[in-house]
């Protein structure tokens, strides 16, 4: 068996199952939350056809994602006569709003100027009455992650939409890539405080869908166009999580955008999962507000600490193994802390290399973790063997390590491709944290129940 100090000499020419997700994937989520937008991915159609797969698979909800259909002339000539025809076909069949065009490696490789191929379609057809508004993000999957991706299209969302007139009290809310649920949870706890929200992306309704018995091509809901010009008028913005996009020292934020351009005041702390990070968020409502959290909050913050009474010896002092989103298993961290959960392992596919930094300034963790960005699932299923964790918490592309170790896992965060309700998954808030609560602690006591040799039926 490889140990750690194997693992990490070792250098691999390639990624054994990444735990990350392409670039123009995170794209298309955040295009998925703009009202009657369609995602236009500009490169092969099999790049499109995952996406959309992967994507179903999860939501469990129709997600149509178009594509230039790249083929082998396309990729020496260049794409911009194909992008121009899906452009038309595009807006034809769906007459969309907005039409969220993220590239692909093959287009970035071969260097096709997106804003130059846009401007000219733009002008080809000036005197189109049903042209639909058109945005662009550089999304190659050779650089990156899903989440920088996701970020980045807000960020050019935003670039392409905001104007500043005069100051609303309108919040803006980038919450980063959260659930559907989450989402729909956000807009309650902003309604109970009686602010106004223009949170970017919005697919808390176009991902999680009621049915009606017929097929939607664009269905209802979503950021509207006039909600993303209001962002450079917002009293403030408000926005989840550390890292973000900052793969480099040069990426920006939307909100660090509106706060540098439009003077928008920016608020940033950690994605609100756990007692404290969900109290620091209420705080600042309370600052917004210049009023007190409602007491149906308080209520429940108070159930919550009475769980945790409750669950503590089921949990305390058990050993997990942490994986997904930077900024996400960061905020699991910190949750795991409070409820007496020891991280042994926290990794990640991102590749910013602040990972381990922000978990020992922002959380410091009263035990040493084992960090690492830039992981992949082989890598995590070797240090596992001898870490000897007690449960997995992360998404359902882990399984295969706690189905050969014999470990449980907690299903968690993004992809969930095995079970229903990935998208009704709440993590955030007391409300959030409570359901995280409870689905750790019954994953580790139901291990418990069935490795005991009583077969017991009360605890």
């Amino acid at each position: 068996m490889e140990t750690l100090k194997e693992i990490k000499s070792k250098e691999f020419t390639s990624t054994r199952n990444a735990c990350k997700v392409c670039t123009p994937l995170g794209a298309s989520v955040v295009y998925k939350g703009i009202e009657g937008c369609v995602p236009l991915i500009h490169g092969s159609q099999g790049c499109a056809t995952y996406i959309r797969r992967y994507l179903i698979s999860h939501y469990k909800e129709p997600v149509d994602i178009a594509s230039t259909n790249f083929t082998e002339e396309t990729a020496i000539f260049g794409g911009e006569k194909n992008l121009f025809i899906a452009i038309k076909n595009v807006t034809k069949q769906y007459n969309p709003k907005i039409i969220g065009i993220a590239t692909t490696c093959l287009s970035e490789v071969i260097g096709d100027d997106m804003r130059k191929i846009i401007h000219r379609y733009k002008t080809e057809n000036e005197g189109d009455t049903n042209l639909p508004e058109l945005v662009f993000v550089n999304t190659p999957s050779f650089m990156g992650t899903h989440i920088n991706g996701f970020h980045d299209t807000i960020l050019s969302l935003v670039k392409a939409f905001a104007t500043h007139k005069k100051t609303t009290q309108s919040v803006n809310i980038f919450p980063g890539f959260l659930s559907p649920a989450d989402l729909q949870l956000l807009k309650e706890i902003f309604a109970d405080v009686a602010i106004n929200p223009i949170m970017v992306p919005d697919y808390s309704d176009i991902l999680d869908n009621e049915y009606t018995g017929e097929y939607e091509k664009l269905p209802k809901g979503g950021t509207t166009i006039k909600e993303l010009q209001e962002t450079g008028s917002a009293k403030a913005s408000i926005e989840f999580g550390y890292i973000l996009n900052k793969s480099n020292a040069k990426s920006q934020t939307a909100a660090e955008f509106l706060e540098a351009d439009f003077g928008v005041p920016r608020i940033n702390f950690n994605i609100p999962i756990g007692i404290n990070a969900t109290d620091a968020f209420f705080s600042e409502l309370e600052k917004l507000t210049n009023t007190k959290t409602p007491e149906k909050y308080t209520k429940q913050r108070g159930k919550l600490v009475d769980a945790y009474v409750d669950g503590h010896k089921y949990v305390f002092g058990k050993k997990a193994v942490v994986y997904g989103e930077e900024d996400f298993v960061i905020a699991m961290i910190s949750f795991l802390e409070e409820i007496g959960i020891e991280t042994v392992l926290c990794a990640s596919g991102g590749d910013s290399g602040l990972l381990k930094n922000v978990i020992q300034e922002k959380i410091k963790p009263r035990k040493t973790i084992n960090i690492h960005d830039n992981f992949d699932f082989e890598e995590i299923a070797t240090v596992c063997k001898e870490l000897k964790p007690d449960i997995l918490i992360g998404n359902s592309k882990g399984y295969y390590i706690a189905r050969e170790l014999g470990i449980p896992l907690a299903r968690v965060g993004f992809p969930i491709h095995d079970r229903l309700g990935g998208s009704r998954i709440k993590h955030i808030g007391y409300e959030g944290t409570q359901q995280l609560f409870d689905t750790i602690a019954n994953t580790l006591i139901q291990q418990m129940q069935e490795n005991s040799p009583v077969g017991y039926k009360y605890m």
